[in-house]
């Protein structure tokens, strides 16, 4: 598994992560693991969801139109030839 070091941490950071580790019964490494998971975790589901804001409107935009199945599209194709 890989490691992270963190440089140039506050003081009052290190000591704010210790008093959560403390609060959540974990070791301080434990709880910055679980605070870089939800941050991560965080992200992921706010790509989600523009992912389906979009899909959304693009489902929006073509309701009602009727579309010609792919199959009779490529025998079309195949019998101009």
């Amino acid at each position: 598994m890989a490691q992270l070091l963190v440089r140039n941490v506050s003081d009052d950071t290190v000591e704010a992560l210790k008093r959560r580790a403390i609060a959540n019964q974990r070791s301080v490494e434990a709880e910055h693991r679980a605070l870089l998971e939800l941050a991560l975790e965080v992200e992921r589901q706010k790509q989600v969801e523009r992912f389906r804001a979009e899909t959304d409107a693009i489902r929006a935009a073509q309701k009602g139109r009727v579309f010609t199945p792919s199959e009779v599209v490529v025998r079309e194709m195949r019998d101009e030839n």
